[in-house]
């Protein structure tokens, strides 16, 4: 089999959506850790549009997180992660649409970067970017809650998928925030997902090497893409 190579940098949610999935299919690869080169021809020369992850395996790249965790799980063994059933493989694209979509750019666009990642660096927070996704939040908390209330394990049934691994890494940043704290307990349902998912191996291996320090190359997000409001 050839080498299998995950870019990126190590607090990036959608990188870690990838490592958690490799991990969890018992994957073997290297890490490379583009923070001293994001944004730099080396970085763009992997992905164009200057975001990651991207896998290189063997003389093949592709980058974009719903590709990259497809073709994982398409090419490697381990537990199968998209089901069979048409309906929810639609239903597990849905909640990977929405991710992309709703929980990632309210839950860590708006709110982490500005509760945690700018202040790490000593750059204040917005309070109007944090006051607009409260409200967003909310409305993508109580979804969860009303589809977990099928009262199976998962997002899509009792079997994990892409979709669980998908959500995790969002609400789970948004977990460290004073807004998350304060939000989570109204969701029993959600609750328990949260946990049962943090009690996964592969989970608690990726969170164990991932370093909580500042993220470095964030600095030129606050001018560069920060919301306005």
């Amino acid at each position: 089999m050839s080498a299998l190579t995950l870019y990126g940098f190590p607090r990036s949610s959608y990188v870690n959506i990838v490592r958690m999935i490799l991990t969890h299919k018992d994957v073997a690869f290297h890490f490379h850790d583009l923070e001293s080169v994001m944004g730099k021809p080396e970085h763009l020369a992997l992905h164009p549009f200057d975001r990651v992850p991207i896998l290189q395996h063997g003389d093949f790249t592709v980058y974009e997180t719903s590709a990259i965790t497809s073709y994982i799980d398409d090419v490697f063994g381990g537990p199968r992660l998209t089901p069979n059933d048409a309906k929810a493989r639609a239903r597990m694209n849905q909640w990977i649409s929405a991710v992309n979509s709703y929980y990632y750019y309210y839950m860590i666009y708006h709110v982490t970067h500005e509760r945690l990642v700018f202040p790490e660096l000593g750059i204040a927070g917005d309070e109007k970017v944090v006051a607009h996704a409260l409200p967003k939040i909310e409305t993508g908390l109580a979804v969860i809650e009303r589809e977990l209330s099928h009262g199976k394990n998962y997002l899509v049934g009792d079997e994990l998928s892409i979709a669980d691994f998908y959500l995790l890494p969002s609400t789970f940043a948004f977990s460290l925030t004073p807004e998350g704290q304060s939000m989570y307990p109204k969701y029993p349902a959600f609750g328990r997902w949260r946990q049962r998912m943090e009690g996964l191996p592969a989970i608690k291996t990726v969170r164990a090497a991932v370093p909580r320090v500042p993220i470095e190359h964030a600095r030129e997000w606050a001018t560069s893409h920060r919301p306005k409001y």
